[in-house]
Formats: C-alpha cells, sequence, structure tokens
C-alpha cells in the first residue's frame, strides 16, 4: 500500500474509562500549609545533629526483608556499611531515604516490595521516639530503558517513545500508572521525568530516555509527568538532570562530560523543561554531574556548583524544592575531588539529599565534621533538612508511613492499568522507512525468521516470533543480540531459506570497544545480502539507520516491552497504522549537520 506522511498527532483510543474515574491527589501546595510548618518545625526541634545529618542520605541496602536478609545480603550490608540487615543500616545512621535497586535485591514482587517498604520504615520510626522520622523511599522507574519495578508492574515505553506519540495526556497517564502501583509498594520518589533534551545522537547515557531534541515537546511531557506523578498519584516527581544532560559525549558513570553550550543556547535548549517542571511545581530536581563553563566556569561539576545549584536554580528559576544529587559513586562527580569533600561541597553548593555515597560511614563523618569546624552550619544543615521532612509530610508519611501489603498486590499490575499502557504504546511507534512497500504484510502461510537484539526479561524476539505464528506464519525465532561472525554466518544462511526476516537492532550506531554493536551493522548487511525482504526494527535509539546501509524497511519502537513489540505485530500486518512521528533527528553516519531524517517525520498505511 502507497505510505504517506503523518501529519497529526492521533491517540489509538481513549484511556481506559476506570483510569479516568480513579481519584486524583491534591495539588501540592505552594507554600507549606500550617499543619506542616507545625510538624517539621516540631520534629526538627526534637532531632539531634548526627539524625539531622542521617536525613541527608539516601543510599541502597542489600536484601529483600528489612530484618531478615539472606546470608549473601548480610555479608554485602556488613562490607558496605558494618551491620548485617537493611533495618540496622537505617538505625545506624538515621537514613533519609532509601533507594531500591534488583541488584540490591530489594525488588522481586509486589507483596515482598510493600513488605520490605514496611519493615524499612519500622526500623526508620523505631519505637516512635522524638526524631525519628520515616523514610522517603526511591527507585529510577524511568520506564523504557530504565525499568526497576518487575512484572507485573504495568511497563510503559520510555521517554522517547511518549514523545513520537506527541501526547501530553498519554504522558500524564503513563506517569500517573506508574506513580500509583509505587505508591502502592510503599516508594514515593521516582526518579522522573527526565528534563533533558537530547540534541546529540552520541549520547550514551541519556538518548531514548529523553522525551526529544525539541525542548518545547521535552517541557510539555516533563510538565505533565510531573502533574501525574504528584497531582494525580501523590508521589513525588524528580526532574533530572540539572542543568541538562542532553548534549554529552561522555557517561557521567565513567567520565566528567563538559558541555559547550553557550549562555544563550542553554537559556533556549536546556532551562525549559526545568522551568516548566518548577511551574508545574515539582517538589524535587536531580544535579547532573557534569560542567558547564557558560553558566560556571569553575570546572565543577554541577552538583559541586554554588553558582549553579545556588545561583541558577534557586535565585534565577526561583527553585524553592529539594536539589537532590545524581548518584556520589559516579565518576562525573569523583574526577577533581575525595570522596570525603564530594558530600560537603555538594551542600555547600545547595543540594539537600546526597544520593549513594561510595562510602557512608565516611560522607556522614565529613559532614559533621565540616559542622564542628564552622565549614558548614548547622543552620545550614536543618534548611535541607526542613525541605526534605516538608516532603515527607506531603507524602502522608507522618501520619502513616506503613503501606496495605493486600491493596499493593491487587494495585500492580490492574487490568486497567495494562490496558492504559497498550493504549499509551500504540502511538508511539514509528514507521521511519517503506520504499520496497513491503510494509504491511497480509496473513498468509509464509515462513519468517525474527532474529536480533533480545533481552532475558522482556523477550522481544519470542514475542514478535509469537504475534507472527498466531497470524499464521511459519516462524523460526533466532536471537542474535551481539552476534559473533559465526552466528552472522549462520543467520544469514537461515534467512535465505525464508520469505521474510525481521531483524531487532539496539544501538547499532554504538561501535565503541567495550560495547562492540558494529557486529549488529555486520548482522543486517549479511541479512540484506540474501536478496530476501528485511525489516529492521529499532527498539531503542531511533538513529540505527544511519549506520545500516541498504535497509529499505525500517521502523522505530524505541523501547521493546510487550506491548511495543505487540504495537509493532500489529503494524506489520496492518492492523495498527503507525502514527509516531520522530521527535528527534537522525543526522547521516558522517555527521557534519547532514539530516538522513528531520525532526517530525513518520510514514502511515
Amino acid at each position: 500500500m502507497q505510505t504517506r506522511l503523518v501529519t497529526a498527532t492521533a491517540l489509538a483510543a481513549t484511556l481506559a474509562a476506570t483510569l479516568a474515574s480513579l481519584p486524583a491527589q491534591a495539588a501540592t501546595p505552594v507554600r507549606p500549609s500550617a499543619a506542616e510548618h507545625g510538624w517539621v518545625t516540631s520534629t526538627l526541634r526534637h532531632m539531634s545533629l548526627e539524625q539531622k545529618v542521617g536525613q541527608l542520605f539516601a543510599t541502597y541496602v542489600y536484601g529483600g526483608d528489612a530484618t531478615d536478609p539472606s546470608a549473601a545480603d548480610r555479608t554485602a550490608n556488613l562490607a558496605a556499611f558494618g551491620v548485617e540487615t537493611p533495618a540496622e543500616v537505617i538505625e545506624r545512621y538515621h537514613l533519609g531515604g532509601v533507594c531500591y535497586f534488583s541488584w540490591s535485591h530489594n525488588l522481586d514482587g509486589p507483596r515482598q516490595i510493600a513488605t520490605l517498604s514496611n519493615g524499612l520504615q519500622r526500623a526508620a520510626r523505631g519505637d516512635g521516639a522524638k526524631g525519628r522520622v520515616p523514610l522517603l523511599i526511591s527507585t529510577d522507574q524511568e520506564q523504557g530503558a530504565v525499568v526497576r519495578m518487575p512484572s507485573p508492574a504495568a511497563q510503559f515505553p520510555g521517554s522517547m517513545a511518549l514523545g513520537a506519540g506527541r501526547s501530553p495526556r498519554a504522558a500524564r497517564t503513563a506517569a500517573e500508572v506508574t506513580g500509583r502501583e509505587l505508591r502502592a509498594v510503599g516508594i514515593q520518589q521516582p526518579y522522573a521525568p527526565i528534563a533533558d533534551v537530547n540534541v546529540n545522537p552520541g549520547n550514551p547515557v541519556i538518548g531514548v530516555r529523553s522525551f526529544g531534541a525539541d525542548p518545547t515537546l521535552v517541557a510539555d511531557l516533563t510538565a505533565a509527568q510531573v502533574t501525574g506523578f504528584q497531582d494525580r498519584a501523590g508521589v513525588t516527581a524528580v526532574a533530572k538532570h540539572f542543568p541538562g544532560h542532553g548534549d554529552t559525549a561522555t557517561d557521567s558513570h565513567t567520565g566528567l562530560p563538559v558541555i559547550n553550550h553557550s549562555r544563550a543556547e542553554w537559556d533556549r535548549i536546556d532551562a525549559p523543561p526545568f522551568k516548566r517542571a518548577i511551574r508545574a511545581g515539582v517538589d524535587t530536581i536531580m544535579t547532573a554531574h557534569i560542567v558547564v563553563p557558560a553558566l560556571d566556569p569553575s570546572g565543577d561539576p554541577a552538583t559541586l556548583s554554588p553558582t549553579i545549584l545556588t545561583g541558577v536554580l534557586r535565585g534565577e528559576l526561583g527553585f524553592r524544592g529539594v536539589i537532590v544529587t545524581d548518584a556520589l559513586n559516579m565518576a562525573g562527580v569523583r574526577a577533581k575531588y575525595g570522596d570525603d569533600r564530594v558530600p560537603v561541597l555538594a551542600l555547600k553548593a545547595g543540594a539537600d539529599q546526597l544520593l549513594m555515597p561510595p562510602n557512608l560511614a565516611l560522607a556522614r563523618d565529613a559532614v559533621l565534621r565540616a559542622v564542628d569546624a564552622g565549614e558548614l552550619t548547622e543552620r545550614r544543615i536543618d534548611e535541607s533538612v526542613r525541605r526534605i521532612l516538608g516532603v515527607k509530610y506531603r507524602q502522608g508519611l507522618a501520619r502513616s508511613p506503613l503501606v496495605d501489603v493486600e491493596k499493593a498486590v491487587r494495585t500492580v499490575g490492574a487490568s486497567e492499568h495494562l490496558a492504559a499502557v497498550a493504549q499509551v504504546t500504540d502511538p508511539t511507534l514509528t514507521a521511519v522507512r517503506n520504499d520496497a512497500g513491503v510494509l504491511p504484510l497480509p496473513r498468509a502461510d509464509r515462513s519468517v525468521l525474527i532474529t536480533g537484539w533480545d533481552s532475558a526479561a522482556f523477550a522481544p524476539v519470542a514475542t514478535v516470533a509469537a504475534g507472527f505464528t498466531t497470524r499464521g506464519a511459519r516462524v523460526t525465532a533466532r536471537p542474535a543480540t551481539l552476534p559473533s561472525d559465526a552466528t552472522i554466518t549462520a543467520t544469514a544462511s537461515q534467512a535465505a531459506e525464508h520469505d521474510l526476516t525481521v531483524v531487532l537492532v539496539n544501538k547499532a550506531w554504538d561501535t565503541a570497544v567495550t560495547d562492540p554493536r558494529a557486529t549488529q551493522q555486520r548482522l543486517v548487511a549479511a541479512l540484506l545480502g540474501t536478496g530476501k525482504p528485511v525489516v529492521v526494527v529499532a527498539v531503542r535509539d531511533p538513529y540505527d539507520i544511519a549506520y545500516l546501509p541498504g535497509v529499505t524497511t525500517y521502523l522505530a519502537t524505541y523501547s521493546y516491552t510487550r506491548a511495543a513489540m505487540d504495537a509493532l505485530v500489529r503494524a506489520l500486518h496492518g492492523e495498527l497504522s503507525p502514527s509516531g512521528r520522530l521527535p528527534v533527528t537522525i543526522p547521516t553516519a558522517e555527521g557534519a549537520g547532514s539530516v538522513l531524517y528531520p525532526y517530525g517525520h513518520g510514514l502511515s498505511w
């Protein structure tokens, strides 16, 4: 069938009526209520300096149970914190927050997570003595490429997919459902949304985690997600990474990126999403471990820059909420200063919450010594603790920090949530190229090879294969994530014996020695060499097509969730008309300003 450019945003269907009927939480107040002020002031008055400093730190703990972790997790806690159980970590350090990860064995399922959260909150509150306050529990639930909550949690597409869909309503819904499920298991602080504007196709750390390359689009969807998280789901949104991580060629996990935007470019590109988030009432903003000379010529990363955090974020942009650092165990913030100086300098710069220092005891003691020496005042500590306590009060943690475990089991993965996932996902699929007119495919008794990049958690190859099978095809599924030369040869040989091949690629543009994804480029070239029709699907970055010469049929899903793969199969068969539009520009492989596909491009049938 003839393809045509998509010229308007279209959602496939009205979002689930059951979701719309759910009650919205009250919006975050601009100024503290009298009740909040009273609780915060009273609580602060009864806290020792050690308790106040503990409130500034949020970190991981090992184990799926607060008081009875596995033997391996006990050993890991002992090595990292000097005590064996998560509850003891909280009690020893008076922690203000805990961040959940799969690798620290915190996230198994709704019942376990909710039970863990309750156990940690009981440890934080202790016997209810004055100065003992509940935790703010967090996790990186961005959706798409960064997901922490396991099945059966609702798995939405990530930010760039939402950018392709162009719908603030869909972005708000994704945040609302995500927030409701997190809150049900006792997590109050998702580290989302991403407010970075990804204008660098070679960005190794942001990419599809961004809504796109247009500041207005990113600002609109960032504000929508702040509303979804805070006003509708009642969790604390975290806009990140200030002052904007979208034009880096270095991963701040492994190095210190420098962004050479002029002040005018920063005002035009990077600032708008954060300004909109602040206008929407965002409670928390996360810092970036990046150097922006136009904002601060000192060479210090933004996390440690008073000019950027206090001068720009608080002074110019007027942000009055909590500033949380990105993880302090990342190389970007450790490049210039020792681990004992970083937390002190972050507080002096204006940060409130210190996330995941590489050595918690060292960091805590460094802050205490800085107060004792007069480098930091207790009044400065109080300012940050007040902001953190205010968030906890607005989360309802002062009244009741515990969650209903059985309700959590019913809420996570509820049918109306899964329906919303499909309805949000469908309009994000983007058809980029269909030169040979291969698509849409008729239902037919044909032989099809499904191959390419795969994920153990989401199994996209198997999901696509199952979709073709139900539509009458004879299917061979052959995952080939980062294929060897022998695998490439064998896969191409199989493709020559099939009527059609569908190959999934993931960051095929990235040819770094440590991540040799150029093997995907060779796989696609070998498949094209068979002379049989080949459909290439980018399941992460849409930029891959620039590095795959000869491809004539190409789609971008931006994520590899089951809902994204289901939408792909339906689109390939003409049951779903692709309506997503590129939220970024795809340059040629040579770069230098040469455009292969422009922002806004998309095909339909």
